[in-house]
This record gives structure tokens, C-alpha cells and sequence, in this order.
């Protein structure tokens, strides 16, 4: 397997912010590769007034490339792009850019991928069903479990459950899929985080971790068996907490991650700490995958208006994740 310090920069959506932040990759001097239709990124570049030098991307040449210089693997685009207006006929672009680089990564061409925004709707439009980016590599790498965890602010939060209307949720937590996504968050917050031994704290699925049972029974039922067992099997987990009270300074101090068992229960309070500068994280994954934590912004594409703080930290968390590979890891450097 070759081994590689370079990391694939998918650049999502070809009409949004995505190819704007990858110009502004030009300046950072890292050891990256964009994923995109080059004579798009040109275009864009015209529209924003950037002079970029171009490299198009060669296997055996990886080292960073000097202030103003961009590497890019091209991949086409069906038709050409308008900033800011979708087209449903370069929705198999988009996933084009994140099967190339998976399979990079697979390979060991690449240490890990950084997914910049896609949008759901004009992928569906285009008659592929899409959920997001966490669940297509999922499918695709064939990966049993697989957990998004967004980390910003100094808070990492992790999700039991993802994209589900709310209704679904309570019927969504098994205390199989518990205890799964405990063992995913385990492992690899001590492989790609270098924690010698996570400490979680598991949000409560109702108001008050349920009461005692007065709001809800999931806590007491699913709940609270999983997490005495994976306690008494050494795993540092806490029971259920009321999520209202689960994040604050004194609490946060005591834990490496946060458990919250749907979307809008922990990524407020993150996105609040961080909005802007905060990675959403792939673990379960045989690869590293990091993304930006916002959307694909059409209203500011082209602009010159994006800002690429959350990119960049995306990238960074991705190299230390390979830094922190183990030898045995498919991702390791």
C-alpha cells in the first residue's frame, strides 16, 4: 500500500461556496488535492478575480505547493456551472468527487478526505436518493456502524441517531444500536484521537433523562442496561444525563465526548460554541473523513464572501487524525 501524507479535498456542490473555498486553498501551502472540474474552478477564480497557478494533480508529486498554487484532479462536471443556481445534471459530479476519493483513501493514495457541501435536494432531484455524506460512504465502504461527531467550541458530540424526523427517534434507539455506537466512539476516539481512554457522557433521550420514569421510559428500559453493561466491561460511560443540564463547564470537564441521541439535542449547543469554525467527524469508518460543518451557501457563491474558517480546521483535524493512525489502520501515513 502506498503511504501518504496527502489529503483529498472534495469540493461538494459546483454551483455553492464549496469551489470558492478550495481557491482559497491556493494560499495555504499544504500537502492537499482538490476533486473538481478544473475549467470550473477557473471560472471561478475569473468571477472572484484570484490568479491562481494551476498543477494538475500527479501521483509522484505530493509536497506542498508554494503561496498561490493550487493542485487539482480533474473531474468533470456534466454541464457547465453557474455560481449560486443548481443544476440537477451535475448531481452525479458531486458524488463522483466523494467515490474518487474514497477510493484514494482506500487505496492509501490519499491519507484522508475533507468533504466540502453538498445539496441534498437537487441530488434527489436528480433521481438519486441521498440522506448525506455520513450515510453514502457508509454504504459504499460497507461500514456495520458508523457515527457523525461534530467537534468545536472544546466539545466533541456525537450522535445516536442522524437525519430521522423526530416521531422516529424513540423507536430508532435499540439497545443494540447503543451499544454500537458506544463501541464506534470508543475506538476511535483512542485510534484517530489518541485518547488512552474516552470518557462519555450519554445525553438521556427525554426531558429529565425521564424522571423516574414519569417522562418516558426509554432510559430505564434500553438505557441504563446497555450503559451498566459496557460499564462493568471497563468502558468509561456515564447514565443517561438530562441533556439540559448535561452541558456545562463543570460536566464537560469530566468527558472526551458527548452522546446525544438525535440531531437537534447536541449540535446546538456546538454549533453555538463554534458555527463557523467547527468538522464534522465520520468515525466507523476503514477511512479518515472530516467535513465543514455548514452548508453549500449558494447566496454566496462567487461572492468572494465565504469564509473558509471551518474548512480549515476540517483539514487540519484531518491530519492529525492520520498522524494518530496505528499501524494496522488503513489510513495510517
Amino acid at each position: 500500500m502506498v503511504q501518504t501524507a496527502l489529503l483529498a479535498i472534495a469540493a461538494g456542490e459546483p454551483a455553492g461556496i464549496g469551489p470558492d473555498l478550495c481557491l482559497q486553498l491556493a494560499q495555504q501551502g499544504q500537502a492537499l488535492v482538490v476533486l473538481a472540474d478544473k475549467n470550473m474552478l477557473q471560472q471561478r477564480a475569473a468571477l472572484l478575480g484570484l490568479s491562481v497557478q494551476w498543477h494538475d494533480y500527479d501521483p509522484q508529486q505530493i509536497l506542498p505547493l508554494p503561496s498561490g498554487h493550487l493542485r487539482v484532479l480533474h473531474v468533470p462536471t456534466a454541464q457547465p456551472v453557474q455560481a449560486g443556481l443548481l443544476n440537477p445534471a451535475n448531481s452525479p459530479y458531486v458524488l463522483n468527487l466523494l467515490i474518487r476519493a474514497m477510493q484514494g483513501c482506500q487505496s492509501g493514495e490519499f491519507a484522508g478526505m475533507v468533504t466540502l457541501p453538498v445539496h441534498k435536494g437537487v441530488i434527489n432531484d436528480a433521481g438519486i436518493p441521498f440522506t448525506g455524506h455520513t450515510e453514502f460512504l457508509a454504504e459504499k465502504l460497507h461500514a456495520e456502524q458508523v457515527v457523525m461527531m461534530l467537534v468545536g467550541g472544546g466539545l466533541r458530540v456525537a450522535l445516536a441517531t442522524t437525519h430521522l424526523p423526530l416521531r422516529q427517534v424513540a423507536d430508532a434507539i435499540s439497545p443494540a444500536l447503543l451499544e454500537n455506537v458506544l463501541r464506534v466512539i470508543q475506538r476511535d476516539l483512542m485510534r484517530r484521537f489518541g485518547i488512552a481512554k474516552p470518557r462519555i457522557l450519554v445525553a438521556g433521550l427525554n426531558p429529565h433523562a425521564g424522571e423516574g420514569g414519569y417522562l418516558g421510559r426509554e432510559e430505564i428500559d434500553i438505557m441504563i442496561p446497555v450503559l451498566d453493561r459496557l460499564r462493568a466491561q471497563g468502558m468509561n460511560v456515564s447514565a443517561p444525563l438530562p441533556a439540559d443540564t448535561l452541558f456545562t463547564p463543570q460536566r464537560l470537564a469530566q468527558c472526551d465526548c458527548v452522546l446525544a441521541m438525535y440531531h437537534d439535542q447536541g449540535l446546538p449547543v456546538l454549533k453555538h460554541a463554534s458555527f463557523g469554525r467547527g468538522v464534522n467527524v465520520t468515525l466507523g469508518l476503514p477511512i479518515i473523513r472530516t467535513s465543514v460543518d455548514h452548508g453549500t451557501a449558494l447566496e454566496l457563491a462567487g461572492s468572494g464572501r465565504a469564509e473558509a474558517g471551518s474548512m480549515l480546521e476540517a483539514i487540519q483535524m484531518a491530519a492529525d487524525m492520520a498522524q494518530h493512525a496505528r499501524p494496522h489502520d488503513p489510513a495510517r501515513l
